[in-house]
C-alpha cells in the first residue's frame, strides 16, 4: 500500500494567531496510519513499520467499518482513566501472539482518528485541504466511529 508521511506537530513558543490554524491535543501513543482495501488491514506507524499484529483490535474495528477503502491517520493509545497509558502501549510490542492477544483483551487499544486521506478507490481526498477533509472525516464519524472518533 502506498506509504504516507503522516503530518507531524511542531513544538512553539506561542500559540500562532488567525484563523487558519487548527489545534489538537498531544496524545501519548503511536501515530498510526491504518490502511483499508476490503478486508485488508493494515497499520503502520509514521515510519512505515507494521503495527497490525500488535493491534487485534485496532484491525477487527478498521476492518468491521463499512468503508470498501480508506486510510486514516489517527494515534493509538490506550487509557486508563482520562489519560493515555503509554507504558501499556509499550507492552504490546511484544513477539508472542498469544501475550499480545491477552493484552488486547485486557487493555483495549483506541484509535483516535483524527484525519482521513482516502475513503473510496483512487479518492484524492490527502491532495484536499485540512479543512474538507475534516468535514468528510466528520461525516463518516458521525455514522460509523464510536464517541469523539474512537474506534
Amino acid at each position: 500500500m502506498k506509504r504516507f508521511e503522516p503530518a507531524e506537530a511542531r513544538h512553539l513558543d506561542e500559540l500562532p494567531k488567525g484563523s487558519g490554524w487548527q489545534y489538537e491535543p498531544k496524545w501519548d501513543g503511536f501515530r498510526c496510519i491504518a490502511f483499508k482495501r476490503g478486508a485488508v488491514v493494515e497499520l503502520r506507524s509514521k515510519s512505515d513499520k507494521r503495527l497490525d499484529r500488535y493491534f487485534p483490535e485496532v484491525v477487527a474495528a478498521v476492518r468491521a467499518l463499512p468503508l470498501r477503502t480508506c486510510i486514516l491517520d489517527g494515534e493509538l493509545v490506550i487509557r486508563t482513566g482520562a489519560r493515555s497509558d503509554f507504558d501499556e502501549l509499550l507492552q504490546r510490542i511484544h513477539p508472542a501472539s498469544s501475550r499480545v492477544n491477552a493484552l488486547a483483551a485486557q487493555h483495549p487499544a483506541n484509535y483516535i482518528v483524527f484525519d482521513i486521506l482516502a475513503d473510496a478507490p483512487r479518492s484524492a481526498l490527502a491532495a484536499r485541504s485540512l479543512s474538507e477533509r475534516r468535514a468528510r472525516l466528520d461525516a463518516v464519524a458521525k455514522k460509523y466511529f464510536g464517541p469523539k472518533g474512537l474506534i
